[in-house]
């Protein structure tokens, strides 16, 4: 019996173990043990220090007083600085307001703004590409209206805008993530806790700040977590919509990875960048876990 409870979970398993050793396990061990050799020499952690000290990672000359190129590493960074809060809040304000019953075609309006994350993400990039093409823009159209001459060119051809773009851009695609998750979270609440708020004389802002938010927590925990994964290995949205250009100005750490790989074809050095991205990416990755528990 014992050895009956041991086999058949394992028999279950066998064909997803199959396929996860050559596809998954064994590129995950090639990957950390070609960043340790260059040119077939072992180097030890040299690799990871002219990656790490390269401009094309961290460009400590140029940040923060001119604009990018500031580095792979920095640019992930302004990344979750500007995405992660805006699509937080972005998401929770939509999802608060939509839930108003003087709000009509609720619906409809969350299907539209769910729409960025529906669409492939190379659509995505190109959706941006074309949103902050000069003469063909809404964002160049609008800043030229305002008088603003400064804003009103294509975005992805200048270094001081480009990476701007495809974060503000992400935005709008990654909202429709936290709208949802939000709308869900808000539908869970029970209504006696709002009955019982505004009877002991609560007003709209205290109902949110003590009811509200306390009962979001782990639906926000989720949301961040998600997000933090998601701007630290973006790749085809700046691929699609900058190219990492012009000049590396909005070069992201995945991006960097394959530009080492397939136009540089440095293995070692790609293989030290994809150890450095899953590692960043197991810091959110395990928190989350953690916070669930």
């Amino acid at each position: 019996m014992r050895k009956s409870k041991f086999l058949t979970p394992l028999f279950f398993l066998l064909p997803a173990l199959i396929l996860m050793v050559p596809f998954v396990i064994y590129p995950v061990f090639k990957t950390v043990y070609l960043s340790f050799f260059l040119d077939d020499k072992f180097v030890g952690l040299e690799n990871y220090k002219n990656v790490l000290l390269s401009p094309d990672i961290v460009n400590l000359d140029r940040f923060p007083n001119k604009s990018p190129p500031w580095g792979a590493l920095i640019h992930n960074v302004v990344w979750i600085a500007i995405h992660l809060p805006a699509t937080v809040f972005l998401g929770l304000g939509i999802a608060l307001l939509l839930r108003r019953k003087e709000i009509k075609g609720a619906s409809i309006i969350k299907s539209i703004i769910f729409l960025g994350m529906v669409i492939p993400m190379i659509v995505g990039g190109l959706i941006i590409r074309f949103l902050f093409e000069e003469g063909a823009g809404v964002i160049p159209a609008i800043f030229k209206a305002l008088g603003i001459e400064g804003l009103a060119i294509t975005w992805t051809a200048y270094p001081k805008t480009a990476l701007f773009a495809a974060i503000l851009g992400s935005i709008w695609i990654w909202t429709g993530f936290s709208m949802l998750m939000y709308s869900a979270g808000l539908a869970s609440i029970p209504k006696d806790y709002y009955e019982a708020a505004l009877i002991d004389g609560a007003n709209r802002f205290q109902i949110f700040k003590n009811v509200t938010w306390p009962l979001l927590k782990p639906i926000t925990i989720v949301v961040v977590a998600m997000t933090l994964l998601w701007d630290l290995k973006i790749f085809d949205v700046v691929y699609v919509a900058t190219g990492g250009g012009p000049g590396g100005a909005s070069m992201v750490l995945a991006l960097q990875m394959w530009d080492y790989f397939a136009r540089a074809l440095n293995y070692n050095y790609a293989a030290v960048v994809a150890v450095l991205l899953t590692t960043l990416t197991l810091i959110p990755a395990l928190w989350l876990i953690r916070r669930r528990d």
